[in-house]
């Protein structure tokens, strides 16, 4: 009679285990990416795609990402510095693609300042931010600089 119950009690929490581990939904006004690169400190730089890699929205190669996440996460993507890897994460929509006019060869134009108003051109430069879900190693290693 305890072998039924038992059973039944084990398989119970096991649905419940498999339950959490299921991706949380994203925002409306975010976007799940999966981005290949390198990491050093909390800025990522995305490089090139492969077509095994890309799987949602396209982040330009070289685009820099500043990473907000969980302490522990964070650390074990730091110990992987020098490596390539993909992280997972959650971006708000339009962050994906930097602003301006894509004029080729990585290349981008944007307004900025009005003439005479003191601003120094770099005061329209945004941070894209990325708040990392997860990681994978990927195969190879990062450039060194």
């Amino acid at each position: 009679m305890r072998t039924p119950f038992a059973i039944a009690v084990a398989a119970a929490f096991s649905i419940a285990y498999v339950g959490a581990q299921e991706t949380k939904p994203v925002p409306k006004d975010s976007v799940r990416v999966y981005v290949p690169g390198c990491s050093k400190g909390y800025i990522f730089t995305v490089d090139h795609h492969s077509d095994e890699e890309s799987r949602g929205p396209q982040i330009p190669d070289g685009m820099h990402l500043r990473m907000n996440g969980p302490k522990p996460l964070m650390s074990d993507i730091k110990a992987h510095e020098g490596s390539r890897i993909e992280i997972t994460g959650l971006m708000k929509k339009g962050q994906e693609r930097p602003g301006g006019v894509g004029i080729g060869g990585g290349v981008r134009v944007s307004p900025g300042p009005p003439p005479g108003s003191g601003v120094s051109g770099m005061a329209n430069v945004s941070q894209s931010f990325i708040d990392v879900e997860g990681w994978r190693q990927l195969a190879g290693d990062c450039p060194s600089r």
